[in-house]
């Protein structure tokens, strides 16, 4: 056998090994909900048919939180007060917009001292459009409470990205 026959027998016997490894791997998927790891934060995302830098002075502008971000009642200078079902509170609120790169960051301090945060981004389209994009953090609660608090924020989230939507383009 010549050198180049035992490179191409050696490489079929590496394909063939990798190939079994990854159908091994297959075969141990499970489905989502079967998952041994949760769910730490969510993307969504949405069209807005309203320029770019109408909806970054408006995303970054603090004070207009409560005309589309539900749990926000108010917003005054660095605190916010947020009512949820779970109740109220005021949270130290901070944040930093990049206007050149378009991203809008909420950082969140809560009276104990645990702190949330949310990042966000507007982008052009090529259809003079631009799109909103949201990361969703698990809120800082117990990590036994974290998976139902993120669902629920996950549906909370699309509905207030729906608001947003309908302000901009009107």
């Amino acid at each position: 056998m010549d050198i180049t026959s035992a490179r191409f027998k050696s490489n079929r016997m590496v394909h063939s090994h990798i190939l079994a490894v990854v159908q091994m791997v297959e075969g141990m998927k499970t489905l989502p909900e079967e998952r041994a790891t949760m769910d730490l934060f969510d993307v969504q995302g949405i069209e807005i048919n309203a320029p770019r830098e109408h909806v970054f002075e408006f995303v970054r502008n603090p004070a207009n939180l409560p005309h589309w971000a539900r749990a926000f009642s108010s917003v005054d200078d660095d605190r916010a007060r947020l009512e949820t079902p779970s109740g109220a509170v005021t949270v130290r609120l901070d944040v930093l917009a990049d206007e050149e790169c378009g991203t809008v960051d909420w950082r969140m301090e809560f009276p104990d001292g645990t702190v949330g945060i949310a990042q966000s981004r507007v982008t052009d389209t090529i259809r003079s459009t631009c799109i909103y994009s949201f990361v969703l953090h698990a809120p800082p609660v117990a990590l036994e409470q974290v998976e139902g608090a993120l669902a629920a924020q996950r549906v909370t989230l699309q509905s207030e990205l729906a608001t947003l939507k309908d302000l901009m383009e009107r």
